[in-house]
């Protein structure tokens, strides 16, 4: 089961590690979208609303995938090195995967799968 534990934590980071990136990526297009309009529009069009707007939008998105990857990465951090804040965070983090279909369907299913068992509490208890 120890072996199980890893994988999940090693997928954990990864998958926040994509997650942080594809913020980097949102705030990237929204920002490029930005000066896109900016050049485009009419400098009599004042005040401008649109770059406003994109700016709200494309920060928000990407805060919000900052704060649902990084408790990833924590557990997985968390998991690898098998202290058991990790585990209760694991099954938190994996009981949200869930939500995101299909990958993190599957990661948050094999989570739970491995956090749950008897074998794997037993391997958080101290040593």
């Amino acid at each position: 089961m120890d072996q199980h534990i890893k994988v999940l934590g090693i997928l954990n980071i990864v998958c926040g590690a994509l997650g942080v990136l594809g913020a980097l990526a949102i705030l990237a297009v929204f920002g490029g979208v930005i000066g896109i309009v900016e050049a485009t529009s009419p400098h009599s069009m004042h005040p401008a609303v649109a770059p406003s707007v994109l700016a709200v939008v494309g920060g928000a998105l990407a805060v919000l995938f900052v704060l649902l990857s990084v408790p990833a990465i924590v557990a997985g951090i968390g998991l690898v090195r098998f202290r058991n804040w990790g585990r209760i965070l694991g099954v938190v983090v994996s009981v949200l995967h869930l939500l995101n279909f299909p990958f993190g369907t599957a990661l948050g299913a094999y989570g739970l799968w491995v956090l749950s068992s008897d074998r794997s509490r037993e391997a958080f208890l101290p040593r």
